[in-house]
């Protein structure tokens, strides 16, 4: 039963990094210090999709549901509805491209939109700081 607990609790966490390298950077807007977190996770998942490897999670949660007696993904939620979004059937080596791709492009259009967000803050902060710096 606990292997089984940390099996499924290893699949909500690979689920959430790939949440979170796919879109976290949309979480720079409020919390600019996460690039910090999210920019090597971000690279890590495409590179990890791009070059065909496997996630160290992976073999984890294998091994976790080996040694609670599962070969297969079927029984609790988390296994039925989840794994579908992580291990879709009629993945392929073109896809896996296809889609590592993706999380680039998705990843340098939101921060490209980060970055120009950020310089105009700046830019109306210098404006009003030199302004409020030539009155005295």
């Amino acid at each position: 039963m606990l292997y089984r607990l940390l099996a499924d609790l290893v699949v909500l966490l690979h689920f959430g990094f790939i949440v979170f390298a796919v879109v976290g950077a949309l979480l720079l807007l409020r919390w600019p210090w996460l690039i910090w977190l999210h920019l090597p996770a971000a690279l890590w998942a495409a590179t990890i999709v791009l070059f065909g490897w496997i996630c160290p999670l992976t073999p984890l949660e294998i091994a976790l549901r080996e040694l609670a007696g599962q070969q297969g993904y079927d029984g609790s939620f988390i296994e039925r509805y989840i794994l579908i979004l992580i291990y879709p059937p009629g993945l392929t080596r073109n896809v896996q491209i296809l889609l590592g791709l993706g999380v680039v492009v998705l990843n340098v259009a939101l921060y490209a939109l980060w970055w120009r967000r950020r310089r105009a803050a700046g830019s109306t902060y210098n404006k009003l700081a030199s302004r409020y710096s030539t009155d005295r």
